[in-house]
């Protein structure tokens, strides 16, 4: 993993003051500076460098490969929080050994899509049938669970009606679509909706096909479980703060997260709704140990 250190930004300064001002561990030891700021394991949010980024707020930051890698990185105590969306969350919250300090709930909108480029003779979902399809990650919410629940709606199933792969994130399977690898791309609708750089394709390049159900929780705010009670009400006071409606435009990929009733403190039990979908996909929610 990498680790970055980056200051506060104007965007949301209060919060961010805030989150900066308790007890956290660095990646690597417990610290004995009780100022510590709070660290936080994040996937790349993308690649614009002229982009706020709404996680630097946070001020401590630890990129990591997939979703999976933020998980372990809180389980070990190697950082604070995490941000994380809703399969990947479930999947946490039921090793045990991972709290959920706010679930952002969902909206009943449609979570995925797959893209197909404009000139596929691809219409439907069920022409997918016979093609290669890239998704984000195994662990991804938006970028693989909704969309092989959809086109497992549709009567197709992974590795027998089309051929999956991986492309290690939403631009990746972007990139394969672009460049002919695969027939479509699935991946969040909110992505699409949000444009470049987040989106690579421009109007009449594209075509949606298919639309996926809503999921009950779409994200959460996960943190290791020896966080003390001063630093979790700080923390999910802060988050509250950052994800308001007012700032949805300018979190940019996680401002659905800011219009999205939030729960602090939720029950394992408000995950159990992914557990059908994700035996779709050929996962359990025991698998993760």
């Amino acid at each position: 993993m990498r680790r970055l250190t980056l200051p506060a930004v104007g965007l949301l300064g209060v919060a961010a003051l805030a989150l900066t001002g308790c007890q956290s561990p660095s990646a690597e030891a417990a610290p004995a500076d009780p100022n510590a700021p709070i660290t936080i394991a994040t996937l790349p949010v993308g690649d614009d460098p002229t982009a706020e980024n709404p996680v630097e707020v946070f001020a401590e930051i630890t990129d990591v490969p997939d979703y999976l890698s933020v998980v372990e990185a809180i389980r070990a105590d190697h950082v604070d929080i995490g941000i994380m969306s809703g399969f990947p969350s479930a999947l946490a919250v039921n090793t045990g050994e991972v709290d959920a300090l706010v679930a952002f709930q969902g909206d009943g909108k449609p979570v995925s899509t797959c893209v197909v480029l404009n000139d596929s003779p691809i219409q439907t979902v069920e022409d997918l049938e016979g093609t290669t399809v890239a998704f984000a990650d195994q662990a991804s919410s938006s970028g693989y669970f909704m969309p092989v629940y959809m086109l497992h709606e549709a009567g197709l199933e992974q590795g027998t009606d089309y051929e999956a792969i991986f492309a290690g994130g939403h631009e990746g399977s972007f990139a394969a679509l672009e460049q002919g690898q695969v027939d479509a791309a699935c991946t969040a609708v909110m992505l699409t909706e949000l444009g470049a750089p987040m989106f690579p394709f421009a109007d009449g390049e594209w075509r949606a096909v298919g639309e996926s159900p809503a999921m009950d929780i779409q994200g959460a705010v996960l943190g290791r479980q020896s966080l003390d009670a001063e630093t979790r009400k700080v923390i999910q006071d802060g988050i509250a703060e950052v994800f308001s409606p007012e700032n949805a435009e300018r979190l940019g990929a996680y401002g659905s997260f800011a219009a999205a009733e939030q729960t602090t403190d939720p029950e394992s039990s408000s995950f159990e709704s992914f557990a059908e979908i994700a035996a779709v996909a050929g996962v359990e929610l025991k698998d993760l140990k």
